[in-house]
């Protein structure tokens, strides 16, 4: 088979005969199909202009999932890759490799796990959290690179070849003997046999817009490309300058501003959690059958200090219903007694004001979006735990 896109990635019309079919997948002589590998997804398009839905690769030969196609072995067919999906999977991926070659040159020791690269979304996973200060750095140093508008070359090398050694790769995933390389002006070179633009221009630009944890891989850096990254660019401006505005500050101090707050806002949680707790701890049980219930509503939003209080009651052989009200209200019933039921009974007071919880039958949690049941949620659910109490004993 002829693999049209590993010689020119801008061929996506092509014609082809068909080789084999089983099924609704079939085989062709030549296909500018990509199958997908290295994090960018598989091509989709039209074959005699039914919707090709998926593209894999079966060792040397490339299958394309046609349902409902009546194609037979000798055809002469037509064929059309979706260029708009294409393209932008072309410059997304060159600009990952930009993209991770300025990390590297910012980080020298960073290793990258994964990435991925598709029409909705685009990422590098790194090993390890990378500072927003270095974020900056190498997204201004891609867009300088594609401002430079840097020739995208595709060359082969031998695995032992001595100029390896300034090649990113990971041996360790390769089993060719060759190995495609690709060069980005003087800035990159990485083994890839991905589809990418012939020049750096074609990209366009490259936003960075946000960085989320990936559990034990590490860290996943989106970032957008082309026309998708300068609307994103406005659209974040636009709020930054909003921030700027409610935070009464100027430009240039956003950030230490918005550390300022959110300091003093650790500082009053700390103090709001410290002041809950020694209400509860001086709250006067009502005593039912012997054991003692503690209730209360506070106001907050914050229910760390509450379901602390709610776990060490339990773990006395008592019970206790404990509401937040914040924007929302939240329940917390606990118990250390095994004729009440805090599952059974948080799920029939919810219920009653329309608002949801589970858990367990000695510990459960649910919530209201109307705050103004309090009340009334606080005393059905304190009768119910009575009336179990008074049964059991």
């Amino acid at each position: 088979m002829i693999r049209i896109y590993e010689r020119d990635a801008y061929v996506f019309e092509f014609e082809a005969d068909v080789t084999s079919t089983d099924g609704d997948w079939i085989s062709l002589n030549a296909t500018a199909f990509y199958p997908g590998g290295g994090g960018q997804v598989n091509d989709l398009g039209k074959i005699c202009g039914l919707d090709v839905k998926d593209v894999r690769a079966d060792g040397d030969n490339v299958l394309h999932h046609v349902p409902g196609h009546r194609m037979k072995v000798g055809d002469t067919i037509w064929c059309s890759v979706d260029w708009e999906k294409r393209y932008d999977m072309m410059i997304g991926h060159t600009a990952e490799h930009l993209l991770f070659g300025a990390l590297k040159r910012i980080i020298p020791d960073i290793n990258i796990v994964k990435i991925f690269i598709s029409p909705e979304s685009k990422y590098v996973i790194v090993d390890r959290d990378v500072q927003w200060d270095d974020i900056g750095k190498a997204q201004e140093f891609v867009n300088a690179a594609i401002n430079d508008n840097l020739s995208v070359t595709k060359s082969t090398m031998g695995r032992d070849d001595p100029e390896m050694e300034n090649i990113r790769a990971k041996m360790e995933r390769i089993d060719d003997d060759l190995i495609t390389v690709v060069e980005i002006g003087d800035v990159d070179a990485a083994a890839c046999g991905g589809l990418h633009v012939r020049e750096t221009g074609e990209i366009g630009a490259l936003l960075i817009d946000r960085k989320v944890s990936a559990g034990k891989d590490g860290y996943a850096i989106h970032f957008r490309v082309g026309k998708d990254a300068s609307v994103r660019s406005m659209e974040l401006a636009n709020k930054c300058m909003q921030i700027v505005e409610i935070l009464g500050t100027k430009t240039e101090d956003v950030v230490r501003a918005a550390q300022n707050l959110k300091h003093n806002g650790i500082v009053k949680t700390e103090q709001l959690r410290s002041a809950i707790s020694e209400i509860i701890s001086s709250l006067r049980p009502d005593i039912v059958k012997n054991v003692s219930v503690y209730s209360g509503i506070f106001e907050t939003d914050d229910r760390t200090a509450i379901t602390d209080a709610a776990e060490r009651i339990k773990g006395e052989g008592s019970v206790s219903v404990f509401l937040a009200k914040g924007e929302s209200l939240s329940v917390i019933v606990s118990s250390g007694v095994k004729c009440v039921d805090c599952s059974l009974i948080l799920g029939n007071a919810m219920k009653k004001v329309g608002g949801r919880g589970g858990g367990k039958a000695d510990f459960a949690q649910g919530g209201v979006p109307d705050v103004s049941v309090s009340a009334r949620v606080l005393e059905n659910i304190i009768q119910t735990v009575k009336d179990a109490l008074d049964r059991e004993n």
